[in-house]
């Protein structure tokens, strides 16, 4: 307890109450800092973890461009595009396909996709690729014959990209894996389009990002 206490002054005049503080107020006084202390530290650890999740979502949710790494792979669209089935270079992307039905349009996305472990990976499946558009509607890959296509529920071999060097992909004018979608026209307008990505790990875990179009 704090006792207040009067001192003389060398000629005899008491002088203020002077607070002498007593060993439960240094305890108080302590446990009070320690308090402050770990209540800021926990602020501080809080903050981090805030930042760290943010940046988290930011790298699983790009825009057309930019790499996104999920389950040991990374995926980078390179560009998407409306096929035109009279053009010469589209004719190739879209070998063995019919011309589009009424009110339909082919879009191609072309990819990159990288395997950054020592096991061999599988790809995503049609169903793990669709395609989001602002109206609701969902559209998933379709087969393709091409010598350009992604080859989907394929496997990615350890440490290789696909396309693969020496394959026609590689060296076409893209550099891209194709990956064929049939949408119908009213969609062409209504952006953006978001392409989602489920990828399986080499421990069956999976991870999920989405990539905005550019088209």
């Amino acid at each position: 307890m704090t006792r207040a206490r009067s001192f003389a002054s060398p000629e005899g005049t008491p002088t203020r109450p002077v607070f002498v503080e007593g060993p439960a107020d240094r305890l108080a006084r302590l446990v009070s800092r320690a308090l402050t202390a770990a209540l800021a530290m926990i602020a501080c650890v809080t903050a981090l973890v805030a930042i760290a999740g943010c940046g988290s979502d930011e790298g699983s949710d790009v825009i057309e461009g930019e790499p996104v790494e999920l389950s040991g792979m990374k995926f980078n669209v390179q560009i998407t595009r409306f096929l035109n089935p009279y053009d010469v270079e589209d004719e190739a992307y879209l070998e063995g396909r019919p011309l589009p039905p009424p009110g339909k349009v082919y879009l191609g996305v072309f990819m990159e996709v990288d395997n950054e472990t020592g096991s061999d990976l599988k790809l995503p499946s049609a169903f793990e690729l669709p395609i989001d558009v602002t109206t609701g509607t969902v559209y998933r890959p379709i087969h393709s014959e091409s010598a350009y296509a992604l080859p989907l529920e394929g496997t990615i071999p350890a440490d290789e990209s696909i396309p693969a060097d020496d394959t026609t992909a590689k060296y076409g004018p893209i550099k891209g894996a194709l990956v064929l979608y049939l949408l119908d026209e009213t969609d062409e307008e209504n952006r953006p389009l978001v392409l989602q990505i489920k990828a399986t790990g080499e421990d069956g875990s999976v991870e999920e990002g989405s990539v905005k179009l550019d088209i």
